[in-house]
């Protein structure tokens, strides 16, 4: 069943020249394969997103403070609002991309040098990738 889901997504895809040139385009980026692109393009053509902020404001990955009052304050977490089967495709993506995208894995080892957690640091690497696929797929290149 599954098999036969994908084969659909891809026959559409090479219906439409203009769905696979986005695919295309977004797999270019290192990190990003075939199931983040098409999850992504189908975001994007969705929604009309006008700014790289809005698109991970509603992916989720925008830190939100915890605070109350003077004295308590929390950790600062990722909002998680909007799907999480998007966030968890561009979580093992951002895994991926601090190996081999050299843009994402300097702001990774910047962050991890600061002192910061793994955890804060993967959360800013998979802002830093759904910037970069949202700058590709509105540039077209």
């Amino acid at each position: 069943a599954l098999a036969k889901l994908q084969q659909q997504i891809d026959d559409h895809l090479d219906g439409h020249p203009q769905l696979r040139e986005d695919v295309d385009l977004l797999t270019s980026i290192p990190a990003v394969g075939l199931k983040v692109a098409q999850r992504f393009v189908a975001l994007l053509q969705s929604r009309p997103f006008t700014s790289a902020q809005q698109f991970a404001a509603y992916l989720g990955l925008v830190p939100v403070e915890r605070q109350s009052g003077t004295s308590v304050q929390g950790r600062v977490r990722l909002s998680k609002a909007g799907p999480a089967h998007a966030r968890a495709t561009l979580y093992m993506a951002a895994v991926t991309a601090i190996r081999y995208n050299p843009h994402v894995k300097d702001l990774y080892e910047r962050l991890l040098a600061r002192g910061k957690p793994k955890m804060v640091a993967l959360g800013a690497a998979m802002r830093k990738l759904a910037h970069i696929c949202f700058g590709v797929f509105k540039n077209r290149r």
